[in-house]
């Protein structure tokens, strides 16, 4: 479980921050990651963008692969 720490950083005039390096260690966060940044009620809030492959066989209770590419087709041809 990750334990909650309070810590401060400095936005530049650019917009850019830098996150704490024990922050991103615990996140899984790395050079190059990209970041999804959600406005909530409490605050901004960064989440790392999954990855692709952690995610396959996600849906697999819901369509086989080739029904996948037959649906992912169809929309494409429809784009």
């Amino acid at each position: 479980m990750r334990t909650s720490r309070v810590t401060t950083v400095k936005v530049t005039r650019r917009g850019q921050t830098t996150i704490p390096l024990e922050i991103r260690q615990q996140c899984g966060i790395k050079e190059g990651d990209k970041l999804i940044v959600e406005l909530t009620d409490k605050g901004i809030l960064f989440r790392p963008v999954p990855n692709l492959l952690d995610m396959a066989g996600i849906d697999a209770e819901y369509a086989t692969v080739e029904e996948v590419k037959k649906m992912i087709d169809k929309l494409r041809e429809e784009y």
